[in-house]
């Protein structure tokens, strides 16, 4: 069952029903109903799982430190970041408590590590002509001079932080304009930022350029419009936006220290590179090209600049391990191309290359240390496919797998290869997904009872609830949290309003957090223990239904998000014949439905059509948005009905309205 998920609204950054923004923009406050319940202190089995993490692993090594604070030269006096009416939309401030050297008890030492890493910001030099500005954002903005002006690489997340790293560069640097925009790949906190630092005129004029990798448009726009409302709720808790930031809260995301909270832009490239080894120069500035679709993105691509020996690595080499699944939900990404990817880039530049960046973390310098870090990145992705694929063809399921698949000490060492973002575990599993699906094989698999129906059964087969919680409590008690979390949500969908089992589950769930070294974790595991004990926040979220995203998704991506969208109930035994004209476009479509199916045609027309709306694509966007009403739009002249207006209002009552806050900790 979808649980409550056809009700009202839209999600989070996915705001309306109809936008296409991937799971980064999330909600632009941490505040909660009134006094909430507390989180509590790390336990003993805690504060030594997490004591044990200082001996496995080379803290000693400060190497990363050295070179995250390399080439500074200078930041912004406040580490807030406003918008136009004075909302804080990035708070460096807030993060004040890692200044600490010592980790707290209920954090895991080496995500400690990974956050002050992460809380390094300002301006950067990483070579001749190459500046980054990192910090700001989720991801960096890179700078690269050229002869009378500069060319920007992955212009961040929100207009607002994109123009406040602009304007630190231009205080310390000539102020020189832009000249090109380069989006190394399709994820939004690499573009969303571009109308704070060009304008969409400039654009049109020729005065900048726009270059990304072939299929960006397509994949920018569509990763998350069909499942976006489902998967910008787990976005919440894959990042933990709506968490108090603090030592027993939201630390870090990994890649960086969160996402802003601005807004989110987009301009369409001008140039598309589209294979490996192509070249450009623009202003004096020497790019050379190398694909990697598949990879980290749909549609990605790296870099090299051969003048400075400079290889940007776009998202496809960073300082973590990275997710071939990503816990908000999205398509599983080809470890087999990744690791393929980053031989090449080995292979390819390696042998010239003194310095690489990415527009996550920090650089590397010296042509022996790089070459070692991509032959490790490479290997990482490798092994964790490899491995995984030889438990599956032993009969191993993806849980099994998922515990078996470690990596061996000489790249468990590796602070790069860490599970800051990505993890072993749920990448093993997005392996076998892959490859294999959802199904284990074993027949009782095949066909489970629902959450809500089995957990009634567990609960009696178990003796009741208060049977369950009492071996559950003891289970706590020796720091089984993974086993109490897994048996109490039983007692929890069989009843959600048992207030000492929702306790519980939160309370193993919290020092589940506590103890983890992926951030994605960590805040996936707070915030389930928040909405346990507190419910699902009912703050407003963030209006970032960016009307770029909207604009540029093509007709074809708007009518399926449509289908998708169909109630089959309300739907049921309902025909409708509807001919849709866009007098701006002159584009034709036959829309139906029928056995509850939405169905459309492109240039064609019913001849036996209810009725002929004659609008363009944004006023139906606009109608099915709210922002106006059909009515309005035929009065305003903006649209036109012929026929059988209520064969329309049929069509939009069959529409499903998806719930942003639906439960996820509880039926």
């Amino acid at each position: 069952m979808l649980r409550k998920s056809a009700a009202l609204g839209a999600a989070l950054f996915v705001m309306s029903v109809m936008s296409a923004i991937p799971a980064f923009t999330l909600s632009a406050t941490n505040a909660f109903a009134a006094e909430p319940s507390q989180p509590g202190d790390a336990t003993a089995a805690t504060r030594q799982a997490n004591a044990d993490v200082l001996g496995r692993l080379p803290f000693a090594n400060r190497q990363d430190f050295e070179d995250a604070r390399r080439g500074f030269i200078g930041t912004i006096d406040s580490g807030e970041i406003r918008d136009a009416s004075g909302r804080v939309i990035w708070n460096l401030d807030a993060y004040a408590f890692l200044k600490d050297d010592a980790a707290p008890a209920s954090v895991n030492p080496s995500l400690w590590r990974q956050a002050q890493l992460n809380l390094n910001h300002g301006l950067f030099q990483v070579t001749d002509h190459i500046y980054q500005v990192r910090g700001f954002d989720l991801s960096n903005m890179t700078i690269v001079e050229g002869n009378t002006g500069v060319i920007l690489i992955d212009p961040l997340l929100t207009a607002e932080t994109a123009r406040a790293a602009l304007d630190l560069y231009y205080k310390h640097r000539p102020k020189k304009p832009v000249v090109a925009v380069i989006y190394t790949h399709s994820h939004v906190d690499h573009f969303g930022g571009v109308k704070g630092v060009i304008s969409e005129d400039d654009v049109k004029a020729g005065r900048v350029k726009i270059l990304a990798p072939e299929g960006f448009m397509e994949e920018a726009v569509s990763e998350n419009i069909y499942a976006g409302n489902a998967m910008s709720r787990r976005a919440q808790y894959m990042y933990g936006p709506l968490l108090p930031k603090g030592v027993r809260g939201q630390v870090d995301a990994g890649l960086g220290k969160t996402v802003s909270l601005g807004t989110v832009t987009l301009i369409p490239p001008t140039d598309l590179i589209q294979k490996s080894g192509e070249t450009r120069t623009i202003d004096g500035v020497q790019m050379e090209f190398q694909m990697a679709p598949g990879s980290e993105a749909p549609s990605e691509m790296l870099l090299y600049f051969p003048q400075w020996k400079a290889l940007c690595a776009a998202e496809d080499a960073t300082h973590n391990l990275h997710n071939l699944y990503t816990i908000r939900g999205a398509q599983v990404r080809d470890a087999n191309q990744w690791w393929r990817a980053l031989d090449e880039t080995a292979d390819r530049f390696g042998n010239r290359t003194e310095v690489i960046f990415a527009q996550h973390h920090w650089p590397k310098w010296g042509q022996r240390e790089i070459t070692a870090f991509l032959a490790k990145q490479r290997d990482g992705y490798k092994y964790i496919h490899d491995q995984s694929l030889r438990l599956a063809n032993q009969g191993y399921t993806m849980t099994e797998i998922a515990e078996m698949v470690k990596l061996p000490p000489s790249l468990a060492s590796q602070w790069d290869l860490r599970d800051y973002y990505g993890t072993v575990n749920h990448n093993a599993k997005a392996i076998y997904q892959r490859y294999l699906g959802w199904y284990s094989g074993n027949p009782a698999d095949l066909h489970p009872l629902p959450p809500e129906q089995s957990a009634q059964r567990y609960v009696q087969f178990m003796g009741g609830a208060d049977k369950v919680l009492e071996q559950a409590r003891k289970s706590y008690a020796q720091g089984d949290y993974r086993w109490v979390a897994e048996v109490v949500k039983h007692v929890v969908f069989a009843d959600p309003s048992n207030q000492a089992a929702r306790r519980l589950e939160a309370d193993a769930l919290e020092q589940m957090g506590y103890q983890a070294e992926s951030a994605a974790w960590r805040s996936a595991y707070l915030m389930g223990a928040y909405e346990l004990r507190n419910g699902v926040p009912q703050t407003a979220s963030t209006q970032t239904a960016s009307p770029d995203m909207v604009r540029a998704m093509s007709d074809t991506m708007f009518l399926d998000f449509l289908a998708v969208r169909v109630n089959s109930d309300r739907a049921a035994g309902k025909q409708v014949k509807i001919n849709w004209i866009q007098p701006d476009t002159g584009k034709r479509y036959a829309l139906s439905v029928d056995n509850s199916v939405f169905m459309y045609r492109a240039e064609r027309q019913h001849p036996d059509a209810q009725v002929t709306l004659t609008a363009p694509r944004a006023v139906l966007i606009g109608t099915l948005l709210g922002q106006t009403t059909l009515q309005a739009a035929v009065g305003a002249g903006q649209a036109k009905v012929d026929g059988d207006a209520a064969a329309l209002q049929t069509l939009f009552g069959m529409l499903d309205k998806f719930d942003p806050k639906f439960e996820i900790v509880a039926p």
